[in-house]
């Protein structure tokens, strides 16, 4: 039963408390002679202004903070989250709307016309999901900084097996394991199934 503690960083709301209960127990001892009620609300009050104090830190520290804010991608106005579930709604509709043809409730002709709409907007969501995907690179990064390794090492780039043997030989692109011709110049990669 043990339990891993970390005393080596002293965090900001451990100062903050520290001050609330040193100010508490200055403020009972200057106080004076106070009924225990009096003693108790100013306690309370020297913890409130903690409790502000730290949270007027944690609204400015981000203002001057040289670390990247995290916050969601914005991929063309909207969220990474928002363009995937857009995405998946959009293939959900092509999906039921086939049903529904074979099912005889959609006619041809609506059905072609329908259909087309569906799969040019899921066509452009693709493609700015695509557009929007680095996440190599920032994999990269995080691992890096994680292992402690930089860009320079010789060793810092985790191969990747499955995207070297899929790679294009005539534009280098990486193409999907399971890819018989390349994604970005339509060429063939030599396999055959």
């Amino acid at each position: 039963m043990s339990s891993v503690t970390s005393t080596d960083t002293l965090q900001p709301w451990h100062l903050f408390t520290l001050a609330g209960l040193i100010g508490a127990t200055v403020v009972v001892f200057v106080s004076g002679p106070q009924t225990p009620a009096g003693v108790i609300l100013l306690s309370i009050t020297i913890f409130a202004a903690a409790i502000v104090g730290f949270a007027a830190w944690r609204t400015f520290v981000p203002f001057t903070s040289v670390d990247e804010v995290a916050g969601p991608q914005m991929l063309g106005g909207r969220t990474r989250a928002a363009l995937e579930r857009e995405k998946t709604l959009v293939l959900r509709s092509i999906k039921d709307l086939e049903f529904d043809r074979a099912m005889g409730k959609v006619s041809e002709k609506d059905f072609a016309e329908m259909s087309a709409r569906l799969r040019m907007r899921a066509a452009g969501l693709i493609r700015q999901l695509d557009a929007g995907a680095v996440y190599r690179e920032e994999i990269e990064k995080e691992v890096s900084k994680r292992v402690g390794r930089t860009r320079s090492d010789p060793g810092s780039r985790i191969p990747d097996p499955v995207t070297a043997a899929n790679r294009c030989s005539s534009c280098d692109t990486a193409n999907d394991p399971d890819a018989r011709f390349c994604k970005h110049c339509g060429g063939s990669l030599g396999r055959t199934v």
